[in-house]
């Protein structure tokens, strides 16, 4: 791996954690020494990261994490809904839909009482989502939903779910899997734009948030 993909791969994980939080200064002399890398591929990283909107160039000298907050979010959902909704569409209307029914199987065994149980079904979501991927065919999809993926990261973090929740969204995300399965596209996207209005309320509603917002 190249020494600039590596501070990449580093930085956008620390990021999308809450290791670095939004206003983070980040310093290349520091960052560059931190991650043991010289200043031309932390630059490169940087620069990528400012493409992922993750990152913010405030001067030439100043480079800092973004920040974000209440209207970020909604704004981020705002996408993510027309995206995920067309996409749901499309999945229940392809020859690959029957795979649905395996992960809406899954959905329905889901416990997310503990905190291993709960990393499963975030798993079990990167699965759902490369499925819709797969199912829907259209690249340019793709990559606007890898794109929003990638701050819905940050987002999730922001929001510390609790049980009550998590269990709504494995209910959720069972019944969109399953109308996919079935080959119904007003279901499936009616669906997800259910899952997606709670998970907006949710975190809008966090502490967390109205905190970053204040």
């Amino acid at each position: 791996m190249r020494a600039s993909d590596r501070a990449y791969a580093t930085l956008l994980d620390e990021i999308q954690q809450g290791v670095l939080a939004p206003g983070t200064v980040l310093g290349e002399v520091e960052q560059s020494t931190r991650l043991g890398v010289s200043r031309t591929p932390l630059r490169e990283a940087l620069a990528r990261l400012v493409a992922d909107g993750l990152v913010v160039q405030q001067s030439p000298r100043m480079t800092v994490v973004a920040p974000i907050d209440s209207d970020d979010i909604r704004a981020l959902f705002e996408v993510r809904r027309a995206l995920e909704e067309t996409a749901a569409r499309a999945a229940a209307r392809s020859h690959h839909r029957r795979r649905f029914a395996e992960l809406a199987q899954r959905f329905a065994e889901v416990d997310v009482s503990s905190a291993e149980a709960r990393e499963e079904y975030y798993a079990l979501i990167a699965r759902f989502d490369a499925a819709l991927d797969e199912a829907h065919g259209n690249d340019y999809l793709a990559a606007a939903l890898r794109t929003v993926r990638t701050h819905l990261v940050r987002v999730r973090r922001l929001a510390r779910e609790h049980t009550g929740r998590l269990a709504a969204s494995v209910s959720e995300h069972h019944l969109i899997a399953q109308a996919i399965a079935d080959g119904d596209p007003d279901l499936a996207a009616h669906a997800t734009h259910v899952h997606l209005h709670h998970a907006l309320s949710h975190v809008i509603a966090s502490p967390r948030t109205q905190q970053g917002a204040a």
